[in-house]
Order: C-alpha cells, then structure tokens, then sequence
C-alpha cells in the first residue's frame, strides 16, 4: 500500500501559520492606531494590550510550527523532539497572559465605567458652574436695571391698590388677630361718621351693632378662611344704624397662623329701605283692594241705618232723649261713612280729576285753614316754597287733603312736646323734571321698628279717639295715583352728615308736559 504524501498538509499548516502572524501584526497595528485616536480611552488601550498578547502566542505558536515543518523536511526531526519543550513553554507562557488580560476585563470595564460616570458628573457640574458664572455675571451686570424695573413694577402695583382703596364708594378695611382697626378708607370713616384719625382707633366690636355679629365674623374666618355677602349691622358714631353686606379674607403669616383680615361693607341701607317701601306698597295694594270691596259691602247698611235714624228724628222732639239717641246715631254713622270714604281714596275707588295744579297755592290754603289752630298749640309753621315752579296734573281737592294730612301728622308728633317748627318747603332741581316738597318737623321722631309700616291701613301710634290710621295710608295712595313716591327722614339728615331730631315727609310729583313756569 503506498503512503499518502504529507506535502499538502505540510504546506497548509506553513501557510496557516504565516497568515496567523500576518492577522496579528495587522489586528495588533490597528489597536494601536485607536489608542492614538483616543489615547484616553481606557477600552481602546486595554484592547491594545490584549491583541498584544494574542499576537505574541500566535508568533510563538505560527514560529514553532514553522520550525517543525522545516526541521521534518531537512531530516532533522531529532532536533525538533529537542527543542519541543521549550516552544511549548513558550506557548503556554503566552496562552496564560492572555488568560490573565481576559481575567481582568470584567474589573477593568466597571472601573472605566465608574471613572466614565465620575468624570460625566464632573462635566455636569462643570456646565452648570459655568452656567451659574454666566447668570451670576450677567446678574451682576443688569442688576441695577433689575432692581429699578422691579422698583417700577412694585411702585405701579402699590398705586393701583392705594388707589382702589381710597377710590372704593364701600367700606375697605383691615384688622389684626385682636380685631382692631389697622386701616380704613375714607368711605368707610364717612360711612360710620368718623374722622379718619378716629376709624384706625376702633375695633370691631365699635362698629357692629350686635355682639354675636363680631363672633360669627371672627368665626367664619377661622373655619373658612373667608367671608361671602354676610349682612350685618353697623353702628354709627352717633348711634344710627346702617345695614351692611360684609365680604372678607383671613391674612396668614408664613407659619399659617391668621394675623388678621381684609374686608369690603358695601353699605345697603338705602336699598333695604326701598326693598321695605316695595314690600309696603305691594302689601298696601292687596290691602286696598280688599278696602275696596269691605267699603261698598259696608256703604249700603250705614245709608240705611243713617236715613232711618233721620226719618226718626222726625217723630220726636228735639229735647227727648231718644232725639239726642238718634244724633249720637246720626253722628257716628257719618263718621263711619267718612271712614269708608277714605278707604275708597285709598283703593282709588273714587272719581279723580285732572286739571293743573299750582302746589303753592295748595300748600298757602292748607296753611290758612290750620295756622289758627298749630298757633294756639304753639307750632310754629316756616314757608320755604320756591318762586318759580312748574304745573302739576292732577286733583287739586285730593292734593289737598294730602297736604292737610302731612300737616296734622306733624302737629300730632309736636303735640305731646308742647308745640315745636314746622317747615313747609317746595322746590324743582333743574332738569330733574320732579317738583318736589318737603314737610319738616322737630317733633319727637319716627322709631326705626316702625318706619317700614307708617304708611300701612289703620296703623296708628296715637292714642284711642285721636285717629284712624288712614291719613298717611291715603296721602300714600293719592300720590301714588299721581305718579310719585314719598320718603321719610327721621331723625333729618342735614349738611355736613349732622342730623337732627325730628321727621321729614319728602313728596316727589312729576311736572306737567310742556308746562310753564307758575309764578306766585
């Protein structure tokens, strides 16, 4: 059997281990072309090593079997089996260096990685440090602008405030933990009738009219921090009464603890006197229209009851007793009449006429026919009427009576103090196209609890005998039909915010269209 040749095996494992150096040499010059790239770089130096190591076992493996084929071709194998030990030597010496390199890889990564991530920080700081110099120095640069503009912004805020707080027509206040009056507006000093001195000396208590009102104030504010549309009373310096509608907000300090409070009153007294008149008049309407019908359901028997009462008058004589019987008869069914009649005025039952009416003239009449009697009961009347004044339309005989009622109402509340002033005065602000006049007492007043029902039917505060209750209902009734409204004052308000003791009926009638001037 003839041998196969080893020549083909001879000259792979030459060639072999030429291009094994060859690769080496080539890997080994490329890493060392990435560590002068990037000499930092601990990843491109360590691989720079490694292939170092492989490419010293591939020389002293690729060498020694290089040698061997050599050695086995020029028949010197002797020589080889000498020298075998020592390549292999070599061999293992390499294969272990580059076990040991592999060995520390996994450390080496980690470490570059938190060197990587040190230095990653260290480059963020860097930013923000040449961020912060940057800002800090164009902080330094611009700071004045900085503070002026913000010395700008702050000045225009603070105009705006002070200005709502003086401009404000409501009250605007602040309180401290004690509830005492750090601040006020000048509309809430005028309001309560202070100076402004005085409001800042004030506390809550001062200013509110009932006790439980201050608690229920300072109560809201701790549970909720505000107060929305609370309605309240405040008391005035000289004791009046004004009724408010209260919003307010607590002040913390940086702990959270309340300091104090701000607050708006937004004074309601006019609005709850009208929303009174309003109630008034609508009940006074269903009152009249119920007076309507009682009056003619009554009207009928009291004509009876007065004509047979005639007739039998005629039967007796004038000295009997029965005669004077049917007198006290006669007399008190037209009383009861009269009372009727009035009640058909204030339901507007009865015929009105409508003819131009001269106030003035109504008003000299009316004081000619009481002068006598307010002189001898020492009630001085004062005429303040105006020397030009235009036409009303209307019925002069129910104007009239209005005026009549208005006097005798004021004499009334100046009879039980002895006498006192009466003041009659009319007067027509330009372009209001209203006429109106004033009947001014110094009587003893009108008491808040009952403002609101003077002008009810048959409510009197005279004693029994001294009236009916009807005057003021119908004097209400007629001006109403007329086109105008009525207004009291008690006590009178005066200039200068001063009031004085007593009651002022104030008529406003609309002017006659196209109507000229009345001269007196």
């Amino acid at each position: 059997m003839n041998s196969i040749s080893m020549l083909p095996t001879v000259l792979v494992d030459i060639t072999g281990s030429a291009a094994n150096m060859l690769f080496s040499f080539l890997a080994l010059w490329y890493a060392f072309r990435l560590t002068r790239l990037k000499p930092d770089n601990f990843l491109w130096g360590y691989l720079f090593y490694v292939t170092l190591a492989i490419t010293a076992f591939a020389i002293s493996r690729a060498v020694g079997h290089i040698a061997k084929e050599f050695l086995f071709i020029v028949g010197r194998g002797d020589l080889w089996r000498a020298i075998a030990p020592y390549s292999g030597g070599i061999n293992t010496l390499c294969m272990i260096s580059v076990s040991a390199v592999m060995i520390f890889y996994h450390k080496g990564v980690q470490a570059y990685e938190a060197i990587e991530q040190e230095a990653a920080k260290l480059k963020q700081s860097k930013i923000r440090l040449t961020r912060a110099a940057r800002e800090l120095k164009e902080l330094n640069l611009n700071l004045e602008d900085k503070v002026e503009e913000r010395a700008a912004e702050l000045s225009k805020s603070e105009k705006k405030f002070r200005h709502l707080f003086t401009a404000s027509k409501d009250m605007v206040f602040f309180t401290d933990s004690n509830q005492a009056i750090l601040d006020m507006n000048a509309s809430g000093s005028e309001m309560l009738g202070y100076a402004l001195p005085e409001s800042t000396r004030l506390t809550l208590r001062h200013i509110f009219r009932h006790e439980g009102d201050v608690a229920v104030y300072a109560k809201m504010l701790e549970n909720d921090g505000y107060i929305r549309d609370l309605e309240s009373e405040f008391k005035k310096k000289d004791g009046s009464t004004i009724y408010v509608l209260i919003s307010a907000t607590a002040l913390y300090d940086e702990q959270g603890l309340m300091i104090g409070s701000e607050g708006i009153a937004k004074d309601l007294t006019r609005l709850k006197t009208m929303m009174e008149q309003l109630v008034s008049s609508e009940k006074m309407a269903t009152v009249g229209q119920m007076a309507a019908g009682i009056a003619h359901e009554i009207n009928t028997p009291l004509g009876i009851i007065l004509g047979y009462a005639q007739l039998m008058m005629d039967d007796f004589a004038k000295d009997s007793e029965t005669y004077q019987n049917l007198e006290v008869i006669e007399r008190q069914t037209q009383a009861s009449r009269k009372i009727v009649a009035d009640l058909l005025k204030y339901s507007r039952q009865s015929g009105s006429a409508r003819e131009p009416i001269n106030l003035n003239e109504i008003i000299n009449d009316a004081v000619a026919i009481t002068e006598h009697s307010l002189n001898l009961n020492h009630v001085k009347i004062g005429l303040q009427l105006a020397g030009d004044l235009p036409a009303l339309v209307g019925d002069p005989e129910k104007m009239r009576q209005v005026v009549v009622n208005m006097i005798n109402n004021a004499y009334h509340a100046m009879e039980a103090q002895g006498g006192g002033e009466l003041i009659l005065r009319t007067r027509y602000p330009a372009g209001a196209d209203k006429v109106i006049a004033e009947f001014q007492d110094s009587g003893h007043g009108i008491p808040e609890s009952i403002k609101a029902r003077i002008f009810d039917p048959f409510f009197t505060t005279k004693p029994v005998g001294k009236g009916t209750g009807l005057g003021l209902s119908v004097s209400y009734g007629i001006i109403r039909e007329h086109g105008g409204t009525i207004e009291i004052e008690s006590p009178v308000q005066g200039l200068g915010g001063m009031t004085t003791p007593g009651t002022l009926f104030r008529l406003i009638l609309p002017v006659a269209v196209e109507s000229a001037a009345i001269k007196e």
